[in-house]
């Protein structure tokens, strides 16, 4: 029997896993804007997102968040992390018990410092939570170009009969039982990914830029294994991986936002010239806290910080950097 597939978001990510979905079985997505579902029924485009596109024409949309999940075997959830509680709690009503709810978003709550699954398990407890997450740049995978995801769950045998859901022609999906890991991989490199932005904005250069990742990697995986995630996840797909296409690709957001921070527009000026979200904007927030509560040193995300909300310049970022005390590379854990 095929699962049949709900999807709450009508993004790049969130569209361009629905159509990934629809060539594999009966998908339909919720968007907020009534003619982007129009759109993506009779055009099987969405053109504000994914422009010049084509969607699998089986994709169904819909403005209804009941019909999108009433009878889905599957929920998965494509809307930004600080809109993931409302959304679902909208949904709660109209899920059936037990379907399992996948996330794609890649950030962390701000209230509560969350994760999305964690928020998942507090609303929908019984629900088998998880996360795709990966180096998985929207407009290039809708495009054909050979990709790599992982899909987390404490449960590997609901992620391996998940697995062929998403996995379509170059887009090969993995599984992995670290939640924690994989989550954190997702939202803590979008804080590196908008250092490394900055870094090529001002022409600080390829070196600059390896350092950046490489440095970013060892700080987010300090944070990561000490709020429970496996060293090994971070060295993986949903850490490496999506670190190095996030921190390198002009098509990413949180690059993106660096990038014109780099060029020196303010952020202000940025964000209201996006149609997207750049989640390491907010996630840098609680990334400080989490820091300050685990005591862990993270040097870049504390300048990015700084420069996202403390008045610092990109100049000010790189200085301070560059004063910061020298130790070992060997790292703990």
């Amino acid at each position: 029997m095929k699962l049949k597939v709900g999807l709450l978001g009508g993004g790049s990510w969130g569209t361009t896993v629905a159509s990934l979905t629809a060539k594999n079985t009966d998908t339909i997505i919720w968007a907020r804007n009534p003619d982007t579902v129009e759109e993506i029924n009779t055009q099987h485009t969405n053109e504000k997102y994914l422009p010049d596109a084509k969607l699998t024409p089986s994709l169904k949309a819909s403005n209804s968040i009941a019909e999108t999940v009433k009878e889905a075997d599957v929920v998965v959830m494509g809307v930004p992390a600080q809109s993931f509680r409302t959304v679902l709690e909208e949904a709660k009503p109209h899920i059936r018990p037990w379907v399992p709810i996948i996330n794609l978003a890649k950030g962390l709550e701000l209230s509560t410092k969350m994760r999305m699954t964690e928020i998942i398990e507090e609303i929908m407890p019984g629900h088998p939570a998880g996360v795709l997450t990966g180096p998985n740049l929207a407009k290039e995978i809708h495009f054909g170009n050979a990709a790599a995801a992982v899909i987390a769950m404490v449960d590997d045998t609901i992620a391996t009969k998940l697995q062929s859901i998403f996995s379509s022609g170059l887009f090969r999906v993995y599984t992995n039982t670290d939640v924690i890991g994989c989550e954190l991989g997702g939202a803590l490199k979008n804080i590196i990914a908008i250092a490394s932005g900055m870094g090529d904005g001002a022409n600080a250069g390829d070196n600059t830029r390896a350092a950046i990742i490489t440095r970013g990697l060892a700080e987010l995986t300090r944070l990561g294994i000490a709020m429970g995630g496996k060293k090994s996840t971070f060295a993986g797909l949903a850490g490496m991986g999506d670190l190095v296409a996030t921190c390198s690709s002009a098509k990413s957001r949180n690059h993106h936002v660096g990038f014109q921070l780099g060029r020196g527009k303010s952020l202000e000026q940025i964000i209201s010239e996006m149609n997207e979200v750049a989640e390491g904007v907010k996630t840098a927030k609680v990334v400080m806290e989490l820091a300050k509560e685990y005591d862990i040193d993270m040097p870049i995300s504390k300048e990015i910080y700084k420069v996202l909300y403390e008045g610092n310049t990109v100049n000010d970022a790189f200085r301070g950097l560059i004063k910061h005390e020298v130790g070992s590379e060997k790292e703990p854990g």
